[in-house]
């Protein structure tokens, strides 16, 4: 990373100047003893040097190492968009996110991983949100440690936006509504979250897209991040999500829940401009609404 030092930042040290555009004390501290370094017009310099208007500042971060257990693969990856920072994928209902016990391999990381050594970054997989196995759609990578904390700090206060597009079972008597229960682990399953007096604060605000005799179309946002919060929230109101036989949907037609990522919204921390991506429905949702009576 490279910037220009302006005339309000003359005179700060660099540890001040690098603190301004974002880099943690821990960051810098990685940095100095880690294998990186920092120069100022091209010298190497120590944290306690002064910059004038003019200067160009620039970091070079550790070499990332990714995990010796996260092999990599080449998989079929749809990328919506890529450059320096982060990536932007179109997941495949059915690919896990990262691997696990169950999914050791074959995962969207071990795909990302081959994607960027083939690229020769040296890097390890940052992932900014994830989906569920089973859900499809947008997904935010970022491909450096900086950028990822830039993007979990955003995230942390609400500044990464999703949107969601679900069939649930059932008619929505409502247009729009939100529910706000807390969730909570069901203490009876490792995986199974519900909703529970004891549990964390959610949010889910939805608007009724369409509506047929056994099943509604559903645009969702969430408030809060809760593990499974769609699939409790609309199982807790009486319309579950189409295949979703975990929260008390039927598979009869629908294979898998149908919940699709639809919209990803986020602020981009370099370019320094808001980026909105949009992925429309997948074939099997779009089967299942359209031969929906």
């Amino acid at each position: 990373m490279e910037w220009s030092v302006s005339q309000r930042e003359s005179g700060l040290l660099v540890k001040e100047f690098l603190q301004q555009k974002q880099l943690t004390k821990r960051a810098i501290i990685d940095i100095k003893f880690s294998g990186g370094c920092i120069t100022v017009n091209g010298i190497q310099e120590t944290v306690r040097k002064k910059v004038t208007a003019g200067d160009k500042v620039a970091v070079l971060f550790p070499v990332e190492k990714p995990s010796e257990s996260l092999i990599p693969q080449d998989l079929e990856l749809s990328i919506v968009y890529e450059d320096d920072h982060c990536i932007v994928l179109n997941k495949a209902a059915g690919m896990p996110t990262i691997p696990s016990m169950l999914y050791p391999h074959s995962t969207l990381a071990n795909g990302l991983l081959y994607h960027l050594q083939k690229q020769g970054l040296s890097s390890t997989i940052h992932i900014v949100n994830r989906l569920d196995k089973d859900t499809s759609g947008l997904m935010l990578a970022a491909k450096h440690r900086f950028s990822h904390s830039q993007f979990s700090k955003q995230q942390k206060q609400a500044g990464i936006h999703r949107t969601y597009t679900a069939i649930v079972h059932g008619k929505l008597q409502l247009d729009k509504g939100i529910i706000s229960k807390p969730i909570g682990r069901n203490p009876q399953s490792i995986i199974e979250r519900e909703v529970r007096e004891d549990g964390q604060y959610a949010a889910t605000a939805y608007l009724t897209l369409g509506r047929k005799q056994d099943c509604s179309l559903a645009e969702l946002k969430l408030e809060t991040g809760r593990t499974h919060q769609i699939r409790v929230h609309m199982s807790s109101i009486g319309h579950p999500l189409a295949g979703d036989t975990l929260y008390g949907g039927s598979d009869r037609l629908m294979k898998r829940q149908a919940l699709h990522s639809s919209e990803l919204t986020f602020w981009h921390p370099f370019k320094e401009e808001q980026m909105s991506f949009h992925a429309t429905l997948p074939k099997d949702m779009k089967e299942f609404w359209n031969t929906s009576e």
